[in-house]
């Protein structure tokens, strides 16, 4: 991943990849890894490094949060309302803000979670979620081989977030996460900030 631009931050998704694999890359100097099931992070997060940056990517159950919120750096995957209220009390209970980003519905495929574009902008002309800090937006493009269709996505969430930081005031709304191992070029052409790339890194995934 050498030819990365510099700007852009680098989430090894190492689901399912055993720790002695995380702990290889982390020797390597990879500093950011990503997992999307609770327990496994929870586990991964004790046995690991301390100054790793975990970032969450997965659907996050309202009854896992204490085995991902104390840790994460990022929860990249806030895909509810219900999800997002629950973070808030949770923070609220604990006086702790929780970094994250919201996943807008951007793939065709109708099983794929998010907010709509109507959600997320009312989420964040709302005075509801003190103890969330909203750092910007995440999406993940159909699942296809045609690349115009990829492109179509990537550049329908490139333009949203564009708009909602020309119309809001959003000191902190920075980050756009879009692109995976096949797809990661094409998202850094339509302004990715970060990319969750695992096969590249790992190899195929240990089941």
């Amino acid at each position: 991943m050498s030819e990365l631009p510099p700007e852009v931050k680098l989430v090894a998704v190492s689901k399912f990849h055993p720790v002695e694999d995380i702990l290889a890359a982390y020797n390597a100097g990879q500093r950011r890894f990503g997992e999307n099931r609770p327990q496994e992070f929870a586990a991964k997060v004790a046995a690991l490094p301390g100054d790793i940056e975990w970032h969450f990517i997965g659907h996050l159950q309202t009854n896992k949060l204490k085995l991902v919120l104390p840790y994460a750096s990022l929860v990249e995957s806030i895909d509810s309302l219900r999800l997002l209220e629950a973070v808030e009390r949770w923070g609220s209970d604990r006086g702790k803000v929780t970094d994250v980003l919201l996943e807008l519905h951007l793939g065709a495929e109708e099983t794929k979670g998010g907010l709509t574009e109507r959600e997320i902008e009312d989420i964040l002309m709302s005075d509801s979620y003190p103890h969330v800090r909203f750092r910007g937006l995440m999406g993940m493009a159909t699942n296809t081989d045609d690349v115009s269709v990829v492109e179509a996505d990537f550049s329908r969430i490139e333009a949203f977030k564009k708009n909602l930081e020309e119309r809001l005031a959003l000191p902190d709304f920075s980050e756009l996460s879009i692109g995976m191992s096949h797809d990661w070029p094409l998202a850094v052409r339509h302004g990715a900030t970060i990319i969750r790339v695992g096969s590249a890194i790992f190899g195929p995934r240990s089941y």
